[in-house]
């Protein structure tokens, strides 16, 4: 089935000033983390693997029931579709890709990828969220109105001032990195201070958060994992690029993206994670990317490694 490639906006608009350099001197911060590729350096090289990631599992079929040998295949088709994909890209790349589905498990990246991490942006606004819930969930409470008109807005609008408010709520950089143990993220180092756009991470680390979040074997309630896949589910019409484009149609994704500019050298990072469904299939992705020339640059590269890393697992 034909993949839809979903117009990305024409324009950013005031609220997700997450990606502008004005943004960067509030919520995001201007902070250099990590060698940055200059124009023209660090292509894309790719290398594939099929992946056991640690607990919290989703209900996909165990490891022992996924035939090795069909596995490894998918896990090389997938590697040449990205390689393809970033063919004379620049920056850094990786995937990260899960099909329930089978329960095969793909992980894509650059060849740094084991030692590169990313920063996240907004899509650590996820992160927040599930912490935010843990954080109730432990003193038996539902959330306030306050706290979920906060919610609301930050995934849906992917608002900056909820953000900060969440993350303050949470406890800030220590509260997420609690509540990530619990999740099971193992490679991912919240901002420091108010700097939660500049948590770090990986594919794999997204992946384990969205197994979290939509995989019934998870430290969040039935409730909360609802609560908040119903949020990503409804994202602003001007936020819905990014993984979606792996989708039948565009209502068949929950996703959420981020994209800020580095001050340092004024490179995108531009990431997208989120469940979609796709030929029969249900597919968790992160995308992750750095180094790009621009925002559309990076949001175009985003939506190709989707559209690349799910067409051999839903291919029949």
């Amino acid at each position: 089935m034909a993949r839809h490639r979903h117009r990305s906006p024409s324009r950013i608009p005031r609220y997700l000033a997450i990606g502008t350099l004005a943004a960067l001197t509030g919520a995001i911060g201007v902070a250099q983390t990590g060698p940055w590729p200059r124009t023209g350096e660090n292509p894309v090289r790719t290398a594939a693997s099929v992946t056991a990631l640690p607990r919290p599992q989703t209900t996909a079929p165990s490891r022992e029931d996924i035939d090795t040998e069909i596995a490894d295949g998918l896990a090389t088709e997938v590697e040449a579709a990205v390689r393809e994909a970033t063919a004379g890209t620049e920056g850094n790349a990786a995937v990260a890709v899960l099909d329930v589905t089978t329960g095969v498990s793909v992980s894509v990246g650059s060849v740094d990828a084991e030692e590169h991490t990313f920063d996240t942006a907004s899509i650590v606004k996820v992160d927040i969220l599930a912490a935010l819930l843990l954080r109730a969930g432990d003193a038996g409470r539902s959330l306030t109105a306050q706290e979920r008109q906060w919610a609301t807005v930050m995934i849906e609008n992917s608002d900056n001032a909820a953000a900060n408010a969440l993350w303050d709520a949470i406890g800030g950089a220590q509260g997420l990195a609690e509540a990530n143990t619990r999740l099971g993220l193992v490679e991912t180092v919240p901002g420091e201070g108010a700097y939660w756009g500049l948590t770090r991470t990986t594919p794999d680390d997204q992946l384990r958060l969205l197994q979290a979040v939509f995989g019934h074997d998870s430290i969040l309630s039935a409730e909360a994992r609802n609560y908040l896949g119903g949020l990503m589910g409804s994202v602003a019409a001007d936020q819905a690029w990014g993984v979606s484009a792996a989708a039948d149609e565009p209502g068949a994704a929950q996703l959420k993206n981020g994209w800020l500019a580095r001050s340092g050298t004024g490179l995108w990072v531009t990431n997208s994670i989120g469940r979609v469904e796709t030929a029969g299939h249900t597919l968790l992705l992160a995308v992750l990317c750095d180094g790009q020339r621009s925002q559309e640059t990076g949001m175009a590269l985003v939506e190709d490694l989707a559209v690349a890393a799910s067409g051999p697992l839903t291919d029949e």
